[in-house]
């Protein structure tokens, strides 16, 4: 989606250099999805977005769930145009739990939303965590895709732009044998 892109360029969000991913994996680019959201009125846009996708497909969730950080944003919005209840998971001890008192039933339909995509991890993390309370996880949505598959889940999953940018295993990354200093954007610990 254009539109995404040229929002994401104007706000900042698409960086050059060496990240070390949430995942683990470096790449010579990032997405900072918080960029975007310094700007109310962009991720009411992004929240509308996604809901319209999530609409289309004919779903309509009793609760949009996002992993802390990058998610929070993105599940409030996303809730607030499917008129759902939007709440966040976060790691205590390295563990993604729901706190701050978010439950879930097994009555409620779970979409989970995130900023970017990679591999999945934290999205599978939530997922988790949906499960254990017997909800039922529906879709799944971010902003960016860069998994370089269409649908990296076992159920539906819609996304606002596709970036197919390159990833490395630490163990054999041109940028780390050029020597370029790496940089860890992302709030999840690296084991």
């Amino acid at each position: 989606m254009d539109e995404i892109r040229e929002i994401l360029e104007k706000t900042g969000a698409l960086l050059s250099g060496h990240f070390i991913l949430s995942s683990g994996l470096h790449s010579p680019n990032y997405v900072q999805c918080a960029k975007v959201f310094e700007y109310p009125s962009y991720g009411e846009l992004v929240g509308k977005h996604l809901a319209e996708k999530i609409l289309a497909l004919g779903l309509k969730p009793t609760v949009v769930v996002g992993p802390a950080l990058g998610g929070v944003i993105v599940a409030y919005e996303v809730g607030k145009f499917l008129g759902s209840r939007a709440i966040f998971t976060e790691r205590e001890d390295g563990v993604m739990k729901l706190r701050r008192g978010f439950e879930l039933s097994e009555n409620d339909n779970v979409i989970i939303v995130e900023d970017v995509v990679t591999t999945g991890k934290s999205t599978k993390e939530v997922e988790e965590v949906v499960l254990s309370y017997g909800a039922n996880v529906v879709a799944y949505a971010s902003i960016i895709n860069r998994s370089g598959s269409e649908n990296p889940f076992d159920k539906p999953y819609v996304y606002l732009l596709k970036l197919d940018f390159p990833t490395y295993d630490p163990n054999d990354c041109p940028l780390c044998r050029d020597g370029i200093p790496a940089i860890k954007p992302g709030s999840r610990k690296i084991k």
